[in-house]
Order: C-alpha cells, then structure tokens, then sequence
C-alpha cells in the first residue's frame, strides 16, 4: 500500500526523503543484532530487552520501561494504562496521537479525545487546556490525561514550555504522557540531557525506529506500577514478543552510537533549506527549520510533477499538494543534499 500522493518508482532508490523512518540498520548494527543474547520476553527473561528497558528508564530519568513494536503501540498502551473507557484525553489537535494512531485509544479503550489549539511552534498554551478540561460532572467526560509531544513538525519544544504545559495539566488533577517520537533530536538541540527535558512529565514514549535508526521498537518508561499495567495492556493489543533481544540490541546500538549524529542530520536538513531557498518557484525559510525536517511550498499543481520526475531518478518524496515535508536522516548524506537541491531547481528550470 501506498500513501495517496506518493509517487511509485521502477528505479533503484537512491535517496528516501519521505520520513526518518526509512533508514536502513547500519552494518556495526546488524551485527550487535546478530549476537544478541535472547529469551522469552512474555516471561522476562529476555536480557537484552531487559538491559534496553533499564538503559532507557534510567537515560529519561524514570522508574522503569517496557519495549514495544512501536510508538503508536507504546502511545496505545500508555492511554489505555491512564485511562478507563468514558475517560477522555486531551491532546494537541496537530499530535500524532490525535491525527495517526487511528484513534486507537478511543476504538480499542473506549477513551475520548479532546483536541487542544496548538500554535505554530507546536506547543499549547496553558488556558487553552484549563478550558478544555471537564467539570466533575455527570454529563461530562472525566478528564485525565494531557498528551505532549516533542519534536512536533520538526519544531523544538523547550523545557521551560514543557514544564508549564506539565504544571497545568497536573494543577488540574491530570496525569501527563509525552509522545517523544523524535524526543532525541529535541535533546540533541537542546544540549541538555533528556532526563531534564521530561523530569515533570509521568510518562514517556521514546521510538527507536525515526532518527535513532533502529529496525522497529519503541520503549515506554515511567513509575513502575504505571509499567505493570501497560505490560498487561501490551498483552492485550498482541504485542507480547518472544525472542525479541535481536531488536533490543539494535535499540541499545542507537543509543550508544546514534544520539550525538543527530546533529548531522540538524546540519544537512539546514542546508537543503538554504539550498532550496534559492529556487525561485518554491518557498523555503531556513529559519523555520530547527532539526531534521524541511517544509517546502511549491506552485499550485507542481506537486506531483515533481514527485514523478524525482522517482524516475530514484528519489522519493511525501506526500502532499501545496507543501512537501523533506525528512534528513542516517542515510542522508551531504552530497544527496546537493544532488537534491540540483534536481528540483533543474525541474523548476
């Protein structure tokens, strides 16, 4: 299946910029998941996924982590682990939780889901979440969950933000979740320790699979009874794995090795801006960029001329008709930025 508005290619691929989430496993990191030592992770006695699980809790500065296939299933379990069915969740209207997890927690939990305004930095502003949450009250949905996010759209959300979204949410009696898809390459920014930049939130979901390149897998970390309910949710959503340690190693690899590069990625994506700012017929500010994502407006009907011409030259692009999200990432390199930037202001002519 493809996306709608994602061009098809006969051609071998010679640069992916649709996500982070294409990168390929590098060699050092196939080979720390060939001699992975496993178990059975049902029974917990997988040590790899054991050690992972600890390295993560510790790194985000919380009392324990469970490893799952995914962020939407880590996200998944952590709603249904706070909630109760006729809960309701408030989240930020532009968040993956909202938006790309097919309202998991609502189908699959009977939670709703209150959208909150986000501003175009991402964040929320305080009021507009006491405004959301419901008065105790028989017609109303018990609010108990407020989701962050971090990065959103490519955008940094700064530790004193997050620490006032945090505060607000807790004031009113509800417990906080962060989606940390791309927490890293926030910290990373940020020059400070991921510990620091969720210490207020309960709860956090990191994906190993975007920036830190890793195959598949995701770890939910927070207070250890939190993590005994979300073992069982996990369980109940299919995602209890086996021999599983051959993933874990691959996420104890990235952490080890793939945290500090980010910042390449930070660099290339600012340069594919730059570059791409000087083709008059698109628009691209490099100072909307702050990490490893690029927004280019293109002409009324040029998207998927574009797409097309680039993927019968073995380079592919999202979706999208007015604007086109470019995503640099482990197998970005400096000179695919350059190749990049010469084949779209070729076709603008």
């Amino acid at each position: 299946m493809m996306y709608a508005g994602v061009a098809k290619t006969n051609q071998p691929v010679r640069l992916d910029m649709r996500s982070d989430t294409v990168t390929q496993p590098t060699a050092d990191m196939r080979q720390a998941m060939a001699g992975a030592a496993v178990g059975d992770d049902v029974y917990g006695d997988d040590p790899t996924v054991n050690a992972l699980q600890d390295r993560v809790a510790q790194l985000l500065g919380k009392e324990a982590g469970l490893f799952v296939a995914t962020g939407t299933q880590s996200n998944l379990c952590a709603t249904l682990a706070h909630c109760q069915r006729g809960d309701e969740i408030l989240v930020g209207d532009s968040y993956h939780i909202f938006r790309d997890e097919a309202g998991g927690a609502a189908v699959l939990g009977g939670v709703m889901m209150a959208p909150v305004p986000t501003t175009s930095s991402g964040t929320m502003r305080p009021e507009d979440i006491a405004n959301t949450v419901k008065p105790d009250d028989a017609h109303c949905a018990m609010s108990r969950l407020l989701c962050l996010e971090n990065t959103v759209a490519g955008n940094v959300q700064t530790v004193a933000s997050i620490n006032q979204l945090a505060a607000t949410g807790h004031a009113h009696g509800l417990a906080v979740h962060l989606d940390g898809a791309r927490l890293m390459n926030a910290v990373v920014k940020l020059n400070t320790s991921a510990a620091k930049v969720v210490e207020n939130v309960d709860t956090v979901s990191l994906c190993l699979s975007k920036g830190l390149g890793t195959p598949a897998g995701a770890v939910l970390v927070g207070p250890a009874d939190f993590i005994r309910r979300a073992h069982r949710i996990r369980k109940l959503v299919g995602g209890g794995m086996r021999q599983i340690g051959v993933l874990a190693a691959a996420g104890l690899y990235a952490l080890d090795h793939h945290i500090d590069r980010l910042a390449d990625d930070h660099d290339n994506a600012l340069r594919l801006a730059e570059g791409l700012a000087q083709v008059a017929s698109i628009h691209v500010n490099p100072d909307d960029v702050q990490t490893n994502m690029v927004f280019m407006q293109l002409p009324d009907g040029a998207a998927d001329g574009l797409r097309n011409h680039l993927a019968e030259r073995g380079i592919l692009l999202g979706g999208g008709s007015k604007q086109i999200r470019l995503v640099t990432h482990l197998d970005v390199t400096q000179d695919d930025v350059a190749l990049l930037v010469t084949e779209i202001s070729d076709y603008f002519g």
